[in-house]
């Protein structure tokens, strides 16, 4: 069945890193992603694909931009202009003003009002990732935040989230784009499990054993974070990638 892109959604990931070649082997052997050649009227900018099908972007870290290694997040935006222009009325900064990347789209770059780094897309010829919910390709997406009551509206009012509150219980707030099971993405509260760390956007990989490959990733020279564990939305874990990046994975719940 096609997928319809509701405003807002998240529509593609991307991993800056101080090694693209050593990223792209890891996820190549994790995933089974192939990385295409830098693009150099791009900056060097590359992407994962999963068979034919771009899955990701992969961009080097040489420092001079001052922003950790990470993976991040893009929105699906109808007008990118706007949205910055919503993100600052609505407490956010915008950290990279709307670009345009030759034909394939608009891009900008912001934090909401906790601080997350969220990107957002206007798609001209490349819409983004178009495979989701599949083995090798992205599951859910999350924001853990620090100041979920005014993280909620600025996701509302700056990309039109359509609002659900999923739960509102101290122990655990919840939001999502989209309801049940045309949910697209999250918010949680994090303020009382984040910690020292900032609030963040993060995404799951479906995997079909998460225990198998949690175990091949640590071959690979992956952290284990916390003991893989059922939940009832699947089976999850958490890692380091060799460089430090932290990736999720997500599969079937255990018998």
């Amino acid at each position: 069945m096609e997928h319809t892109v509701v405003p807002g959604e998240p529509c593609w990931i991307e991993l800056f890193t101080p090694d693209s070649d050593a990223a792209a082997d890891f996820y190549g052997a994790l995933f089974g992603w192939t990385a295409t050649p830098a693009q150099e009227e791009f900056g060097g900018y590359r992407m994962f694909l999963r068979g034919d099908q771009p899955i990701a972007g992969l961009m080097a870290n040489d420092g001079s931009a001052g922003s950790p290694s990470a993976w991040s997040v893009y929105l699906a935006s109808d007008d990118v202009s706007s949205t910055a222009d919503k993100a600052r009325a609505a407490g956010g900064t915008v950290v990279a003003e709307p670009m345009p990347v030759g034909d394939l789209g608009h891009m900008v770059v912001l934090l909401d009002p906790a601080g997350a780094l969220i990107g957002g897309w206007q798609p001209g010829t490349f819409p983004g990732f178009i495979t989701r919910n599949e083995v090798g390709a992205p599951a859910w997406f999350e924001t853990l935040s620090k100041q979920y009551d005014a993280v909620v509206p600025f996701y509302r009012d700056v990309f039109g989230w359509d609002t659900h509150t999923m739960s509102d219980v101290p122990e655990f707030r919840y939001t999502t784009l989209g309801q049940d099971e045309n949910a697209r993405a999250g918010i949680m509260d994090g303020t009382t499990f984040l910690g020292d760390q900032p609030s963040r956007w993060q995404f799951y990989i479906q995997v079909e054993d998460t225990d198998a490959t949690t175990a091949q990733a640590v071959e690979l020279g992956a952290t284990l974070l916390q003991p893989v564990d059922d939940t009832p939305y699947g089976r999850l874990g958490m890692l380091q990638d060799p460089a430090g990046v932290l990736f999720l994975l997500m599969g079937p719940t255990k018998d």
